[in-house]
């Protein structure tokens, strides 16, 4: 049983279940289309934000797929965001709806019981690639963008949390199965319009490994790998980045498993990834 009461731009949701409990605000509006975003809060005060980007090959999914809501238990606040679907944008429209999202959150923090920091970008599959990519480009022009009324809330994120998603667009297809290839191809065409060796530079822009730099912030990675739809090496390949950069960087390998599922987000999951946010964002 959900209450449901409109309230301007804000729609309040309540429901019977603590962890379901959520509040939906619309973030932005860019060419037509409402962005809004769910707000699931911990039962005590925040201790940081998790903001959720949903997968779906950059074409497909809901905001109402949040495979960490579970994070509040511990303590976080977690917003599942919409972002344009590359049926109706390619990139670099979804950095640009990510980022607007983060900067809400924070310009309308102290109305919502939020910190304004520590803020940390968090998804699955394709979900999972744009978290990357918006996690590594703290301030950068390109992945930035307009959308939204905050333009003077700063959109960087203290962590990522990248559920088997991609990191390098230039050699995805080269490493993909059969079947990992029947959904990119299409995929791609629609994301980055095209093949990534006839738009290399957008490629280039699209892809995390590209952007990773001594100043980027701590990154968790999980990754199958029996995972036939996004290859393992996309993970390895990021991985090796923040290595060499000296980055802090925790690489969970999921022996046995595909693409998603319950060992990504169960009690032990969430537990661990807790353990790398505390460690890691209180030093």
């Amino acid at each position: 049983m959900r209450r449901l009461i409109s309230c301007g731009i804000v729609l309040l949701s309540s429901c019977l279940s603590g962890a379901d409990e959520f509040s939906t605000h619309t973030f932005a509006q860019v060419d037509g289309h409402k962005l809004k975003l769910d707000l699931y809060q911990p039962s005590g005060d925040a201790k940081g934000v998790i903001v959720w980007v949903h997968g779906g090959a950059w074409r497909a999914g809901s905001r109402k797929s949040v495979a960490l809501k579970g994070m509040t238990a511990h303590g976080w606040a977690v917003a599942s965001v919409d972002y344009r679907l590359s049926g109706v944008a390619p990139f670099p429209a979804q950095s640009h709806d990510i980022k607007a999202a983060i900067r809400y959150l924070r310009a309308h923090a102290q109305k919502l019981g939020l910190p304004t920091s520590p803020f940390v970008i968090s998804g699955a599959s394709a979900g999972g690639h744009l978290a990357a990519i918006v996690g590594v480009t703290n301030h950068s022009i390109p992945h930035e963008g307009t959308v939204g009324e905050h333009l003077d809330q700063d959109s960087s994120v203290q962590a990522i949390v990248d559920l088997y998603g991609a990191s390098n667009l230039t050699t995805i297809l080269t490493q993909s199965t059969p079947h990992g290839l029947s959904v990119r191809e299409p995929a791609l065409d629609l994301f980055i319009g095209g093949h990534p060796d006839d738009v290399p530079e957008l490629a280039r822009l699209t892809s995390p490994v590209f952007h990773v730099d001594a100043e980027d912030p701590p990154l968790y990675l999980s990754h199958g790998d029996q995972d036939p739809q996004m290859p393992i090496n996309q993970a390895h390949e990021l991985h090796g980045v923040y290595k060499s950069q000296n980055l802090p960087v925790h690489f969970e390998v999921k022996h046995g498993s595909a693409h998603g599922g319950p060992t990504f987000n169960d009690d032990t999951e969430l537990a661990r990834i807790d353990a790398f946010l505390t460690d890691h964002l209180s030093r």
